[in-house]
């Protein structure tokens, strides 16, 4: 241990061996490795010698380079749990202000703690309330939170969670773009649908879910989310939703041929910009479409074009067209 992961370690960005701030399984003997750099590694093997476990969000010494990699899901659950301790553990320590949203820390660990992302993913959640726009950061982070605690995700943590990214380049767009496939989540589950994200269709491409009723009956849907005005070179915000859904349809939704209802999330618009929107209620260039607009204490309004195949006109403001 010493030989092989603390000294090449150690030589290369500096690296301090300490006991683990929790126990290790009975039958287990662990160490942590602390990083001059603010890396963290966990290393656990077995008392007899016959396994031996290692997650860090650092270089991965020679030593281990020709070992299996195993998801949390693989591995034994009193080692996954151990490790994941460690790592929250020192989230919150780092991160004090995520200590009341412990379930949204503990979901997006993997990216929260990755080597290359974690100080953008920090920034997005502390600084930008994930994405809500004109939010208060903690009601944000609240609603996040309890919608997660539903267990909605649980099965499919690491594929969403991994979908906010793990780069040190901080992008606003595209971790709010993320954030918009949790929102379309939260108003299908209360709409009493189970959700399947990832399908693959025939053309290759990938749709976000399918939203199965309480018979089984599937849906397609398909989510996208326009960049407010003030951030694109749209001249309103009715020329931002356009531009954004065209070119979603003349992507993926085209190749596919039909049958997916597009989610068009304006969360990110100010209220002023987003009741323009309500009040001309434009066609969005794909039908049939939910346009919609979520805040952070669960409110919702939006409008649909063409016949959505899905229970949700408790979003919608008044009739469809």
């Amino acid at each position: 241990m010493r030989r092989d992961l603390l000294g090449p370690l150690d030589d290369n960005i500096g690296a301090t061996a300490r006991s683990p701030r929790f126990s290790p399984p009975p039958e287990y003997r662990a160490r942590r490795f602390e990083m001059a750099n603010g890396d963290l590694a966990v290393f656990a093997w077995h008392a007899d010698d016959s396994g031996a476990y290692w997650l860090g969000n650092t270089e991965t010494p020679s030593a281990l380079w020709r070992t299996d990699k195993r998801d949390f899901e693989d591995a034994p659950y009193p080692i996954a749990r151990w490790a994941q301790r460690e790592f929250l553990d020192t989230l919150l320590a780092e991160e004090p202000w995520l200590e009341p949203y412990r379930y949204l820390a503990w979901f997006f660990l993997p990216v929260l703690c990755s080597k290359d992302g974690r100080e953008t993913t920090r920034a997005f959640f502390r600084e930008h309330a994930a994405g809500f726009r004109d939010a208060d950061r903690d009601d944000a982070l609240a609603f996040y939170d309890d919608f997660l605690k539903t267990g909605v995700f649980e099965d499919e943590r690491h594929e969403m969670a991994a979908k906010l990214g793990t780069s040190a380049e901080f992008d606003l767009v595209r971790m709010s773009a993320t954030m918009s496939e949790f929102n379309v989540a939260y108003v299908l589950t209360e709409a009493g649908y189970d959700l399947t994200p990832e399908i693959e269709v025939s053309t290759g491409h990938s749709l976000d879910f399918r939203a199965d009723d309480p018979a089984g009956n599937g849906v397609l849907v398909e989510v996208t989310r326009p960049n407010p005005p003030s951030r694109r070179a749209a001249d309103s915000p009715i020329a931002a939703v356009k531009e954004t859904v065209d070119t979603k349809t003349r992507g993926q939704l085209q190749e596919h041929g039909g049958g997916a209802v597009l989610f068009v999330d304006c969360s990110s618009f100010r209220e002023g910009d987003w009741r323009r929107i309500l009040d001309d209620r434009p066609d969005v260039g794909h039908r049939p479409a939910v346009v919609f607009r979520l805040r952070p204490d669960g409110a919702l309004s939006g409008y649909a074009k063409g016949r959505v195949p899905l229970d949700v006109d408790f979003v919608l403001e008044s009739a469809t067209s």
